[in-house]
């Protein structure tokens, strides 16, 4: 019988001319025989695995060498400290989103007392990741979550139930669903499609999330259709946290000169990642 090893190793040769990840090896094997991290594999490595473990892991890596992100092939996806079921509805979350839930955590004493019921919308939540994160953050925020498919609130509504957070749920286009039952807004967050360009994405983003998800249209954006329509959801001051591309920044200035300049007294501030570019964009709306 092979041992963890062999069956690593061999994939580690076989796919490292075509860019597969050590990591994503070893999150397959770890997900396959019941690790709770990819490194037990390593402390494991002088097990033996049974040659059904085996044929289920060759059918999983042949899909990775297809270029298909592991989060797909095992539906599960970390983010904060919270486990998300995935799949090609939803955009996997990455890091960086993580690093506007943190930065909202972080500054929101700016703007709010945290512990008032604020009313909070996630619009295009995907697979549900910022609003249950900031709900896990904030048990006293309210919390609507939204987005234009279906398929993907069922799957932000699963991920809330399964991680013990009490979101409501919408669907629709930007604020339209959030106007439509006359809700008065604190903050709003969203993560919404903001690629401008398609060579900016790697072959695995482009050929298997979804597209709605990712690529800017320039005239039809969550971020005008937002910006444009704040008066029908503001009653007092409002946070409006978007994540964005560094490549929109005179985009996203035009949009506020447009429709808050001269209208409203605004502050806004763009934010870095941790690789310094520009990440994130706070509006905050006296």
């Amino acid at each position: 019988m092979s041992k963890i090893l062999d069956v690593y190793s061999k994939a580690l040769n076989e796919g490292k001319d075509k860019g597969v990840l050590s990591a994503d090896l070893r999150i397959l094997l770890a997900h396959d025989l019941g690790f709770k991290t990819q490194i037990e594999v390593l402390y494991h490595k002088d097990d033996e695995i049974s040659q059904d473990k085996i044929d289920l892991f060759n059918r999983q890596f042949a899909r990775l060498l297809n270029q298909e992100p592991v989060e797909y092939i095992i539906n599960e996806a970390n983010f904060l400290e919270h486990k998300l079921y995935v799949d090609e509805n939803v955009l996997i979350p990455r890091m960086e989103t993580e690093e506007l839930v943190a930065n909202i955590s972080e500054r929101i004493l700016d703007y709010y007392d945290p512990r008032n019921y604020l009313v909070v919308a996630d619009i295009g939540t995907g697979s549900g990741a910022i609003a249950i994160a900031l709900k896990s953050l904030f048990p006293s925020w309210l919390i609507t979550a939204s987005d234009i498919s279906k398929p993907a609130l069922d799957i932000a509504k699963m991920n809330a139930e399964e991680n013990g957070t009490k979101i409501s749920f919408l669907e629709g286009k930007s604020l339209e669903p959030y106007i439509k039952a006359n809700m008065n807004l604190d903050i709003i967050v969203s993560n919404p499609p903001y690629i401008a360009s398609k060579d900016k994405a790697q072959a695995s983003v482009r050929n298997f999330e979804p597209s709605s998800a990712l690529w800017l249209d320039e005239s039809d954006s969550v971020y005008e259709g937002v910006l444009a329509n704040i008066d029908k959801v503001k009653k007092g001051t409002l946070l409006i946290c978007f994540e964005i591309d560094d490549d929109i920044t005179d985009f996203l200035d035009g949009l506020m000169d447009k429709y808050l300049t001269g209208i409203y007294r605004y502050k806004k501030e763009y934010i870095k990642d941790m690789n310094g570019f520009d990440r994130f964009l706070f509006i905050f709306l006296e």
